[in-house]
């Protein structure tokens, strides 16, 4: 296999497959044929019937969920609409965050003159709510562990970047020099197997 075709595969079976994918690689193709290489596309050259169910930004690295097939997609995408499925991040942002434990519920929208970036707005914003817990401080940072109970384009960036925190990295919402790469990173994934109905729990460890 070659270093373009690399793929993380965490677990398989006839219903899903979980893979980790590496920051600066698309979930999905782009537009132009210089934006085709991706996650998805990369999987379906080992697995034909493997189908996207959520997304991860470019810049964030971390577990996503293929379905293995139209049936279990429709299954799949379901439980991430209904937010049965669990997950969890991890990221450093900038500054000392306080309290410890905490919650952002503040509305986002598209700021469509600046596509694509999103913003905080309150008459028209969809609701959107983050639950954070801090891990450590390191120097002028912390480490924090975040959990997007709604499913938002950007949410957990521009939820940080609102309260004075933005994630180390950020290009959109921080500042790019703070870091090597977005120090975000899907962690964990908490569901329940569309076919058996079993509880899974997957890990991943950031590599930051």
């Amino acid at each position: 296999m070659t270093s373009n075709s690399f793929l993380d595969l965490i677990y398989q079976d006839d219903s899903l497959l979980l893979a980790n994918k590496p920051a600066g690689l698309l979930a999905v193709p782009g537009r132009g044929t210089d934006k085709q290489d991706c996650l998805s596309t990369r999987l379906q050259q080992e697995f034909p019937d493997a189908l996207v169910v959520h997304r991860l930004d470019m810049s964030t690295s971390g577990l996503m969920v293929f379905a293995r097939g139209a049936e279990m997609q429709r299954r799949l995408s379901l439980m991430f609409h209904e937010r049965e499925v669990k997950k969890c991040y991890v990221a450093v942002v900038s500054g000392k965050l306080e309290p410890e434990i905490g919650e952002v519920d503040l509305p986002i929208v598209a700021d469509w003159p600046n596509r694509p970036l999103q913003k905080i707005d309150t008459e028209s914003g969809k609701p959107s709510l983050t639950r954070y817990r801090v891990l450590s401080n390191e120097g002028d940072n912390t480490r924090v562990e975040l959990e997007p109970v709604t499913g938002r384009t950007h949410q957990l960036r521009v939820h940080m970047a609102a309260i004075g925190h933005p994630v180390l990295g950020d290009a959109l919402y921080g500042d790019a020099a703070s870091a090597p790469r977005l120090l975000l990173h899907a962690a964990a994934l908490n569901l329940l197997h569309p076919t058996t109905g079993a509880a899974l729990h997957f890990v991943s460890a950031a590599s930051f």
